[in-house]
């Protein structure tokens, strides 16, 4: 049997280059986008482009081949780390492209990965970097991302954005002691900008996983995995498995945590309103708010409208709805085996 293609292709890419005519760059990408009907978020700016977009097979890969090879790009974005994926729904509100002074920020001018830039690990020969007795490994994603999926054995530096990894770097690492650092991010972006910051300050080797969790998920088969959990991707998805097959973490609407399974059986738990995270006195503000949008939201679906006017808000909730209703005909099941391993 055939399987039937997903509706919707989703392409991850960044590149740093040299684009001191980046804004020009980003009306032309702008247009492209627009006629192709695709949405998502790309960000230009002087050292690159960045971001993660979707829309119909065909667009996306006449996109990415239009990148690649346009004149008015002049080859800057040939051998862009483009990493493809699939969705049953379309995963973005709208389509953003925008002009930022980084293409991921770190503010810390010395961090130039056209210049200087870590040792590439390709996926297949990950796990036996960080197997290393002397290797410290190294999560440079923030804490919520960290909170659902991770290398076994990795760090996790605590960080609310990218920003402050300078500062956990300052506090927790030594070029005297810690000398070989392997480090991973979601696509491989945040690991080229940090690697050529730790080599600025001294540290002597440092490793990154070439094209980041997302390609080690696609390129190694989960019974040879060191992965633990799920990786967290901003769109709404929400988080993807081995395969880049769709996780079952779900977004708590109010705080933008995402919540694995466990979480939304939670007390604290209310869909649209609050999650653990959110609960306390100091997220009240946000609850209020929250829990009038989830009331619109109720209304407009009995009316039969779609709130907000957006397909992509339903197609979210409809999204959350199919992995409760997975996640219950896995316990079913699993329950059921059990029953009839007791009766053997």
């Amino acid at each position: 049997m055939t399987r039937q293609k997903s509706p919707v292709k989703v392409l991850a890419i960044y590149k740093f280059a040299d684009l001191p005519d980046y804004e020009h760059l980003a009306e032309q990408i702008l247009e492209h986008c627009e006629r192709a009907k695709i949405r998502g978020t790309l960000i230009l700016a002087p050292e690159g482009i960045n971001g993660t977009v979707a829309g119909t097979e065909q667009a996306i890969d006449d996109l990415a081949h239009w990148l690649k090879h346009a004149n008015v790009f002049g080859g800057r974005f040939k051998g862009a780390e483009a990493k493809f994926s699939s969705a049953e729904e379309m995963p973005f509100l709208r389509l953003k492209i925008r002009k930022k002074p980084e293409i991921v920020t770190l503010r810390a001018p010395e961090a130039n990965p056209n210049k200087i830039v870590g040792t590439y690990v390709q996926p297949k020969d990950w796990n036996d970097v960080i197997a290393q007795k002397d290797m410290v490994v190294l999560d440079t994603r923030n804490d919520y991302e960290y909170a659902i999926g991770t290398f076994e054995g990795a760090l996790d530096p605590k960080t609310k954005i990218f920003t402050e990894f300078k500062k956990y770097v300052s506090e927790n690492l030594d070029p005297a002691r810690d000398k070989k650092i392997a480090m991973f991010c979601t696509g491989g972006i945040r690991c080229e900008k940090a690697s050529a910051y730790m080599l600025a300050q001294g540290f002597e080797e440092v490793y990154h996983l070439h094209g980041g969790i997302l390609k080690y998920l696609e390129a190694i088969p989960a019974d040879q995995s060191t992965w633990i959990g799920e990786c967290f991707v901003f769109d709404e998805r929400v988080s993807i498995g081995h395969g880049l097959v769709e996780g079952e973490a779900i977004l708590c609407r109010a705080c933008r945590y995402p919540l694995t399974p466990d979480e939304t059986k939670h007390a604290d738990f209310i869909e649209g309103v609050q999650c653990p995270h959110c609960a306390g006195p100091e997220f009240a503000k946000t609850r209020a708010a929250a829990a009038e949008r989830q009331k619109q939201m109720d209304l407009a679906e009995e009316r039969g409208v779609a709130h907000l006017g957006d397909d992509a808000v339903s197609a979210a909730r409809a999204r959350s709805k199919a992995k409760k209703l997975k996640q219950q005909a896995d316990r079913a099941r699993n329950y059921q085996a059990g029953e009839s391993g007791l009766n053997q």
